[in-house]
């Protein structure tokens, strides 16, 4: 088997990963050098422990087994987000809407690759940023990384 790419595993693991009741809500691969991993990041209205995390890369892990899709050594991660999670899918942009958020594109959008104010939400296809009185419309598929700032 070549390479497999994120989205090609991300549709591998994530009905088994919502049928144990999480989201998988982002993952993260690396290859290469002789050892790789796999990051898969869980979450769930009640948040996420320990077992939690154990449960999915049992299940993850027994698929992996199977399927084979990764070439090599490598080690597979389960965690939570994290306060500084990253925001990938159009539903993460809705949930999170009034929080403050550190957004770089792939490329200049007016003039710009680089976002940190309030998310507004989500308006297909366009996430709505607003920086002090400014509102940008930039689209999903235009966002490289998205995170959320923390409050602390």
């Amino acid at each position: 088997m070549g390479e497999i790419s994120r989205q090609q595993l991300i549709d591998m693991l994530e009905k088994t990963v919502e049928r144990l009741g999480y989201e998988l809500a982002d993952l993260e691969l690396q290859i290469g050098g002789g050892h790789g991993l796999l990051r898969i990041f869980i979450d769930s209205e009640q948040g996420i422990t320990l077992e939690d995390c154990e449960q999915v890369s049992r299940q993850v892990g027994a698929i992996l087994d199977v399927e084979d899709p990764i070439p090599g050594d490598y080690n597979l991660e389960v965690s939570s987000p994290g306060l500084d999670r990253r925001l990938v899918k159009a539903t993460h942009f809705e949930r999170f809407a009034g929080e403050r958020v550190k957004v770089k594109l792939k490329r200049l959008v007016d003039g710009r690759r680089n976002f940190k104010g309030k998310l507004v939400g989500y308006e297909e296809p366009n996430v709505v940023l607003q920086e002090g009185k400014e509102k940008f419309l930039v689209p999903l598929q235009e966002i490289d990384t998205a995170r959320i700032v923390p409050k602390f």
